[in-house]
């Protein structure tokens, strides 16, 4: 997947032609830059309809004042049950009864229930509980730092990035070691919409029913051993019958998924754009107490969740001048937003010391990622310790020979070839 490919209906090269209608978010140009293409369509409007490699089409908000209202918008639910007809044939949901079984968890649900449910959850994710957390954090980073090769080059994904997240989300929800090293990382794969009738369609399923039954053993495990943890606290809400056996297996799920695969790309994302700047990459190494500010303009620049997941109208309505039918999919860009030039000076610059910086890339209103203070801090610790410990760190090969993940609402490299000059 490479910068030179074009996909013609999507041509970014002539800025003054209509778009077309729907704009197709596919193919290897946009998954590698998606940005002209948002420019166009922010100029253009702040709604689109557009076309995703599944066939489903969808109405996409781009515009940094038009996301924030959408994503504080009481009229868009989150509910699947709101979706229509023409977005349930082609949406590629889940199959029964793993779709009522996995898909009930919080990016799925709307107040009360919504309300209730993530209440659950905040506690464990409290900046106050991540910062004390941050010397374990620092020593998981270092031992997967220590076994990288002494020298260059190395896979940054394969040898740290795949990793750290999944080891510090351990950490916080309370999973053991004999089950976090039981996680097989292509599991996560099942949000990725397969068709019915796509060739892949026997793998996802079998990915499928091995997270389910891997839910299964973490609740019984922690049924039999209870803590003071996120993953005890969801089993005992669930025998004082606060959640539902579904409720508890879809945050599980969510917390597995959601939990740890966003942030693995978004240190792909931020060490490229840092490779991309290697004056920033260099002042960044060399001054540690800018990490903080610096990992909120990576997080702006290019985010590692792109799109949102669906929202819907439970009738016609206005969307920013456009009518969207009921039940038909809204979904934001996050990432158009954070470029948007009305919000942000010079979008397409990456500032290291740019204040304030309102970004959206953990959005906004009631479905604000809960676990952004866990994120910052491990982005801060992944950087930090590749940079300090990694002396020359750099890319390994041609940029236009990076790959990106394919994946619809996320950004990031399956691979990233980095060379160095040594590992301290």
């Amino acid at each position: 997947m490479t910068l030179h490919e074009r996909l013609p209906a999507a041509d970014t090269d002539s800025p003054h032609e209509p778009l077309p209608d729907p704009v197709p978010l596919m193919g290897c140009p946009y998954k590698a830059d998606p940005y002209p293409l948002y420019e166009r369509m922010r100029e253009a409007g702040p709604v689109h309809r557009v076309l995703f490699p599944s066939g489903v089409q969808a109405w996409l908000v781009t515009g940094y004042e038009a996301a924030h209202c959408a994503l504080n918008d009481d009229r868009l639910g989150k509910n699947h049950d709101r979706g229509n007809d023409r977005w349930r044939e082609r949406a590629s949901i889940m199959p029964e009864p793993q779709h009522s079984q996995l898909q009930v968890h919080l990016l799925h649900q709307d107040p009360p229930k919504h309300t209730r449910m993530r209440r659950f959850v905040t506690d464990a994710f409290t900046p106050r509980r991540v910062e004390r957390l941050r010397p374990r954090f620092q020593e998981l980073a270092d031992a997967l730092v220590d076994a990288l090769p002494e020298t260059g080059p190395a896979d940054l994904v394969a040898g740290f990035a795949a990793h750290f997240p999944f080891q510090v989300l351990a950490e916080v929800i309370g999973l053991p070691a004999e089950l976090a090293d039981r996680f097989d990382r292509d599991w996560g794969k099942v949000v990725q919409p397969v068709g019915p009738t796509d060739p892949g369609r026997p793998r996802y399923e079998a990915r499928l029913h091995g997270l389910q039954s891997y839910i299964a053993d973490v609740v019984a495990y922690k049924r039999d051993h209870r803590d003071d943890d996120l993953l005890s606290r969801l089993v005992v809400a669930r025998d004082r019958r606060e959640l539902s056996q579904e409720e508890v297996d879809s945050m599980i799920f969510q917390l597995l998924v959601a939990g740890q695969e966003p942030v693995t790309n978004q240190i792909t994302t931020a060490l490229i754009t840092l490779f991309r700047h290697p004056a920033d990459l260099a002042r960044l190494r060399d001054d540690p107490d800018l990490m903080p500010r610096a990992v909120d303009e990576l997080l702006r620049y290019d985010s590692a969740f792109e799109l949102t997941t669906w929202r819907f109208f439970d009738q016609d309505s206005d969307l920013q001048g456009r009518e969207v039918p009921a039940g038909d999919s809204v979904i934001v860009s996050l990432c158009a937003a954070n470029r948007d030039p009305r919000r942000f000076p010079a979008p397409d610059t990456l500032d290291l010391d740019r204040s304030p910086n309102p970004h959206l890339a953990f959005g906004h209103g009631i479905h604000f990622c809960p676990g952004a203070a866990l994120a910052r801090t491990e982005l801060q610790i992944a950087l930090g310790t590749l940079l300090a410990r990694l002396p020359g760190l750099r890319l390994a090969g041609d940029d236009e020979d990076i790959e990106w993940i394919g994946a619809v609402l996320g950004r990031g490299a399956p691979h990233l070839p980095a060379a160095y000059d040594r590992r301290l």
